[in-house]
Formats: structure tokens, sequence, C-alpha cells
């Protein structure tokens, strides 16, 4: 355990819908490769964002970056240390690896409440696939569902509430994309270099160095 932040505030969530209802005991568990933004990827940030504010003007830019190795689950409390042990053994022979996020895609979260834009992996998938299955496996251990069967793997970057995919799909994508083939840096910035996995259970963050 490296990291305690205060507790969660909804108000603070820009009308995003919980996935499922708060309780005592139960710990929101997120399994993901953190990533650390540039001053050059924010400028990236910056144009894809203003430029999709044309058909959305609802888009949130986000502000945290990462790329999901499961989906977020719920745990017992007293299941958070057993969890993150058997992550720790099972992720312990990995090596540090890149891929490169180029392609923009855009997402719906699964009831529909949430659209995102993301950069998905065009390079790179084999070794996110092995890491997800190591990552299912200890969900498995605790009866929880495990990841996506084909997932896109991708790093989210901007958000609105609903299903506005229809907006943001055909002329905007392919604007998006112009954006990013034409940036100056983006074969550097966007070959992403992986040196950690992270676990987010609650308001509790555990870090995995990968070798």
């Amino acid at each position: 355990l490296f990291v305690v932040l205060t507790p969660d505030d909804s108000s603070r969530h820009g009308g995003r819908v919980r996935g499922f209802p708060h309780e005592r005991g139960n710990w929101a568990t997120h399994v993901y490769l953190p990533y650390v933004a540039q001053e050059e990827f924010l400028e990236l940030l910056q144009l894809l964002v203003s430029r999709a504010r044309t058909y959305v003007p609802s888009l949130a830019a986000v502000e945290e970056f990462h790329l999901s190795l499961s989906q977020c689950v719920v745990l017992r409390y007293h299941w958070i240390e057993p969890f993150v042990r058997s992550l720790r053994e099972r992720l312990a022979a990995f090596h540090r690896f890149f891929c490169v996020a180029d392609q923009v895609k855009v997402y719906t979260n699964q009831n529909k409440t949430r659209t995102f834009i993301g950069l998905e992996v065009s390079a790179g998938r084999f070794q996110l696939l092995e890491l997800v299955s190591e990552v299912d496996g200890v969900l498995e251990e605790f009866d929880l569902p495990t990841f996506y069967k084909d997932p896109s793997f991708h790093i989210s970057l901007a958000w609105c509430v609903g299903d506005l995919s229809g907006r943001l799909e055909g002329q905007c994508l392919r604007e998006l994309q112009d954006i990013v083939d034409g940036f100056e840096e983006s074969a550097f910035l966007l070959r992403i270099h992986w040196e950690q996995i992270r676990c987010k259970s609650g308001n509790k963050y555990f870090s995995f160095p990968l070798r």
C-alpha cells in the first residue's frame, strides 16, 4: 500500500452513474497499467478534445490515464489483502514491455451511460493478453467477473454522459485520427513503455513493478 485518498465524493464526477450501488464493506476494485502523460501528450489531447467538442460540446478531458487489465469488480474488505497477494505472485515474472496506442476509437460503457474517446493499442496486444490471463486467474479464485473475451485495449482520453457515439463516429473519428497521424511527436509519444501494474481498491492503491 502506498497511497490513501480521501473518501469518494460522487458530486465531483460530473453526473457519471455508478456501475453498481455503494454498500458498506464493498470495495470497487480495478487492475490497470498507469500512464503518466508528458507535456506533448497533453498538447495532443487538447487538440483532439477541442476538435471533438465541435461535435459533442459536453466532452471532458480525462485527467488520469491508464490501460485497463480488468473490469471494475467488487471486493469485500477482508478479501483485499489475499487478492493483492495473489496478484503479486502471478505478476512477479512479467518483464517491462511497450505497446503502441495510436488508433482513435469511440467506446461506450456496458449500460450506455457514458461515451469515451480512446487510443486503441495497435502493437503489444500479445503481452497485454498474457497479463489479462493472469489477472483473470486471480479474479476466478475469488469468483469475480473476468475481463472481456475479446478486449479492445485502450487509453481513454475524453468522456461525456450518455450514449453519444453516433455523433463521434464517422467524420469526427476520421478528423481525430488525422490529428494523431499528423502530430509531430506522435510516433514517439504513443509508443508507451509500461513499468508497473496497479490495483486500486476503494481508496487504496497497490503497485506491482514489472521486472
